[in-house]
């Protein structure tokens, strides 16, 4: 397993030539998205004759912004939220800080970086990205601890950006309501991971004003494509569905947890969209679960780690359990 497939996580078509089978055989587990995503099939209609609208783009960040808990004028709605995050960071126009493990980008979107531990003072302005449910690792903040270490980074005049891709899956942990134009908190959400279609490239940044229109300015006339607006306007109309996969999620997780535990694996975070696998020879079981036709996430930096995400249904689940046994 070379060093460029564990920094980049893969493909299935790469898994495929490296270990065979067809990519339509494998099972993706690779990934931390919705392994059921709301469906398409819900009347959305899109003209591809004609630029995005610009009111859909007003009733998308509408509609999103009801179900972050904002007021709407706070939202920007942008094509993903690494895009945001790299757009951001020059605005910022301050050296960067992030945890480890985290994303790379939320390293790499700054010229100047280094890492951070959660809570440590600042004793310059700096400009600290913290993901909350945290990725890989599942790590979850409450909103209070978040918030008191916003206050001291504020204090030394720099700012917070919390990523929030995941926390649609703990809306109680959100600090999107915390945000202000008085304030120096950023934060980001993301379509994709919760609702499963990543493809579509949509997110959103809730920020100060200062921030948020110098973001659209460089965002353009037509940040979001058409389809983008309608599905994702649809998509968080959608409450039954929302509700329904708030609940469903952690019942998946709570299967794989004991599928894990049965294997002599330590299942760590709470995010119910992957599992986080630690103090493991992280090849020999990527290999194994290869070997099976079954991608899962492992990394360069930490040889010692390994991510799962959570399978759709029992069928997959089942899967994995005797990939397991094989040993």
């Amino acid at each position: 397993m070379t060093s460029a497939f564990l920094h980049h996580g893969g493909r299935l078509t790469e898994a495929a030539r490296r270990f065979g089978g067809d990519p339509g055989e494998w099972l993706d587990l690779s990934t931390g998205l919705n392994p059921a995503p709301w469906p398409l099939a819900t009347g959305t209609t899109t003209d591809w004759a004609a630029l995005p609208d610009p009111d859909a783009l007003a009733a998308l960040e509408s509609e999103a912004a009801r179900h972050f808990g904002v007021a709407p004028a706070l939202v920007c709605a942008v094509p993903g939220s690494e895009t945001a995050l790299r757009l951001l960071a020059p605005m910022l126009a301050m050296p960067g800080r992030a945890l480890v493990p985290a994303y790379r980008t939320h390293a790499e979107a700054f010229a100047i970086s280094r890492p951070v531990a959660f809570g440590e003072s600042p004793e310059r302005p700096e400009a600290i990205v913290l993901a909350n449910p945290n990725n890989p690792d599942g790590l979850l903040h409450t909103p209070a601890a978040i918030l008191d270490w916003h206050a001291g980074i504020a204090a030394a005049g720099g700012w917070l950006v919390v990523d929030e891709a995941f926390v649609d899956c703990h809306p109680q942990a959100s600090v999107a309501p915390e945000v202000g134009d008085d304030g120096r908190l950023v934060v980001l959400r993301s379509f994709g991971k919760f609702f499963g279609l990543a493809g579509l490239r949509l997110g959103f940044v809730i920020a100060p004003g200062a921030l948020r229109e110098p973001l659209r300015a460089a965002l353009g006339s037509w940040p979001i494509h058409a389809a983008a607006l309608a599905i994702g306007r649809a998509a968080y109309a959608d409450g039954e569905w929302i509700a329904r996969t708030r609940a469903e999620l952690p019942r998946r997780a709570a299967a794989l947890d004991r599928v894990l535990d049965r294997h002599g694996l330590a299942p760590q975070g709470v995010c119910p969209l992957f599992r986080y696998l630690a103090g493991c020879d992280a090849e020999a079981l990527f290999t194994r679960l290869a070997r099976a036709r079954i991608l899962s996430r492992p990394f360069a930096n930490q040889p010692d780690t390994l991510r799962l995400g959570v399978p759709a249904d029992p069928a997959s689940l089942d899967r994995l359990d005797r990939a397991l046994a094989r040993g």
